[in-house]
């Protein structure tokens, strides 16, 4: 009896310590290292979209040629971004600059009176003021000027008292076409402040630099220049033309050479006064278009490879940049993980 009495205690005791045991939380795991804060990859770089420039020459009435090498240009899905232009190329860049696609270029010129840009003033400076065609211009813009039109746009003009080349790419649009297009002898001198300016073939018959500056990568520049063949060319607004082109010859020879295409459409036989032609100017601007479209497609197809291995290099050169952040964001124990080969935390580009 007193040993059973002895015994119950502990009984007791042992049964409580069993449910303490039982009732207890199961210990904490053993924390696991912190993995290396790792940002999220920043969006994978575009090639930039390849711009394409047009340098549109003078010419008088072989201007009309320009639009037919517009029109190819857009059927080909290379409508030109940026538009320069030397005088009779000033004429079209600056419409075409508006908004206008190539057709509705052609429906102006199927219906351009020349009365509307022609008004004859005998002067000392010329026999054409050059007041209608600046407001012909303005008019078909709704007086926009450069700044606002809805492709960026450069007018080449000449400085007469000096003879520098100047480019219009802000203020009066019908005012910087005349400028550009003011040929010596024929149209008079157009004064913008206290400079006056003539037309900018003297200096820059295709505006290649022009389109350049305005930001295009690929120049296809269009020379409808009158070139020196053995001929007396016939009128008077046909032998100025011609002289202007020999003394813009060497000139424009070294500024086409920083093109990087050239179309020169077939109308050296077409008059500079002749506007009846204008039909067959387009046709021929149609056909040499399309004689270097192959080149064209080629100079692009070259840039866009360029552009796009370039940007391969940039993304690799990140990717392998934001790997070395991670591995050296890792903790002790991961780097010594990482030597044993058993670190996945940051996985190689």
């Amino acid at each position: 009896m007193r040993l059973n009495a002895l015994l119950r205690p502990l009984g007791i005791l042992s049964a409580a310590a069993l449910a303490a045991c039982g009732s207890a939380p199961p210990a904490a795991p053993a924390a696991s290292p912190a993995a290396p804060s790792r940002t999220a990859p920043a969006p994978a770089p575009q090639p930039a979209p390849v711009k394409v420039g047009i340098a549109l020459g003078g010419g008088a009435a072989k201007g009309f040629a320009h639009i037919g090498v517009i029109k190819m240009l857009e059927a080909n899905g290379f409508a030109p971004a940026v538009v320069a232009g030397t005088s009779a190329g000033s004429v079209v860049g600056a419409l075409y600059a508006s908004g206008m696609n190539a057709f509705e270029l052609q429906e102006k010129a199927v219906a351009l009176d020349e009365a509307k840009i022609r008004d004859l003033q005998l002067a000392s400076g010329g026999l054409i003021l050059g007041q209608k065609l600046e407001d012909y211009v303005n008019a078909q813009l709704r007086n926009q000027p450069i700044e606002r039109l809805a492709r960026p746009f450069a007018a080449v003009a000449t400085r007469l008292e000096d003879g520098e080349r100047t480019v219009f790419t802000r203020g009066n649009t019908g005012q910087a076409v005349r400028a550009s297009s003011s040929i010596p002898g024929v149209f008079q001198p157009v004064a913008i402040g206290k400079v006056h300016f003539v037309d900018g073939g003297v200096v820059s018959p295709v505006p290649v630099d022009a389109a350049r500056q305005l930001g295009a990568d690929v120049v296809v520049a269009v020379d409808i220049s009158n070139k020196a063949r053995g001929q007396t060319p016939a009128g008077m607004v046909g032998t100025l033309g011609q002289s202007i082109a020999i003394m813009g010859q060497k000139l424009g020879q070294a500024e086409l050479a920083r093109a990087d295409v050239v179309v020169r459409p077939q109308v050296l036989d077409i008059g500079a006064a002749d506007f009846t032609q204008r039909a067959s100017a387009i046709l021929e601007g149609e056909k040499a278009a399309l004689a270097a479209m192959p080149q064209i497609r080629e100079r692009i197809a070259q840039l866009q490879a360029a552009r796009a291995e370039a940007t391969r290099l940039a993304q690799q050169k990140a990717a392998g940049a934001q790997h070395q952040a991670c591995l050296e964001q890792r903790s002790r124990l991961q780097k010594l993980a990482g030597i044993a080969g058993l670190d996945g935390s940051c996985p190689a580009p």
